[in-house]
């Protein structure tokens, strides 16, 4: 009788220990909260990872400041590969579409903290004057961004006479003669995007940054008289003249539109 009166209780004892056991196994499966994540950044992270373990490419530690173009990059494989997109590195490095970079170009790999905009001149709503004669400054350029007129009317970095054209110059600029010491001016106002040596054949750079259009750059400077992130004044003297290895002196200058290299004959005033 006793046998039979505590055989319920073991069945009872067996089915606690096999439920416990049970959950046990399956704690993990516990329901949590979950958080939104900044989608852009854990998929480009992801992918990475993924993309780095299959061998496909190696990644750039983090904490990397500066990254040197090798050949066969991209923006795009560039920032798959440090982790932070593509997107982020453009905007860290003033690019724009189609995000063109150069083989020996140094990027940056963190936010600097500036702020990405350049002081704008406020455009009358005046009628312009008719002035009669004639006038060395060409007309102004005009590019709409965000229902936003930027007024650009260029004038020659520095008095010269031209030694290579953009033909001559692979498609990349103009060299302008000049002397040794000779200050180089801004062709209008802007923001220094980059100050430096690290663009391979460039020497002393300066690119300056006028619009969300249009930058210009001048290369081959002995020395720069302004600092990455600095606002400029249009005629500003920004460096002096160099030499491009035993080569006279002389400065090479370009105005890229939207990235993009273009004749800087067909801005700047004629002379």
């Amino acid at each position: 009788m006793h046998s039979r009166r505590t055989r319920p209780i073991h069945i009872v004892k067996l089915m606690l220990v096999s439920l416990l056991s049970a959950c046990s196994e399956y704690e993990n499966f516990a329901p949590v909260k979950s958080h939104a994540i900044d989608s852009s950044e854990s998929q480009t992270k992801s992918a990475a990872s993924k993309a780095e373990a299959k061998g496909k490419v190696k990644s750039i530690p983090a904490g990397t400041n500066y990254y040197v173009v090798q050949k066969g990059d991209t923006l795009y494989s560039i920032g798959l590969r440090s982790g932070h997109g593509y997107q982020r590195l453009a905007r860290w490095n003033y690019l724009v579409p189609p995000y063109t970079i150069l083989v020996g170009q140094k990027l940056k790999l963190f936010n600097s903290g500036q702020v990405d905009k350049v002081p704008v001149e406020k455009v009358s709503n005046k009628k312009p004057v008719k002035k009669t004669g004639r006038s060395s400054q060409k007309k102004p350029i005009f590019s709409n961004d965000k229902k936003i007129v930027l007024k650009l009317n260029w004038q020659w970095p520095i008095e010269g006479r031209i030694i290579k054209n953009f033909t001559q110059s692979g498609n990349k600029g103009i060299d302008i003669n000049g002397k040794t010491g000779q200050k180089v001016s801004a062709v209008e106002a802007g923001k220094v995007v980059y100050s430096g040596k690290g663009l391979i054949g460039y020497g002393n750079l300066l690119i300056i940054k006028h619009n969300e259009m249009y930058l210009s750059a001048y290369a081959n400077n002995s020395r720069l008289l302004v600092s990455e992130g600095q606002a400029i004044k249009k005629g500003q003297a920004i460096a002096y003249v160099g030499k491009t290895g035993a080569e006279q002196a002389s400065l090479h200058f370009e105005i890229r539109k939207n990235g993009k290299s273009v004749n800087p004959l067909n801005y700047l005033p004629k002379k």
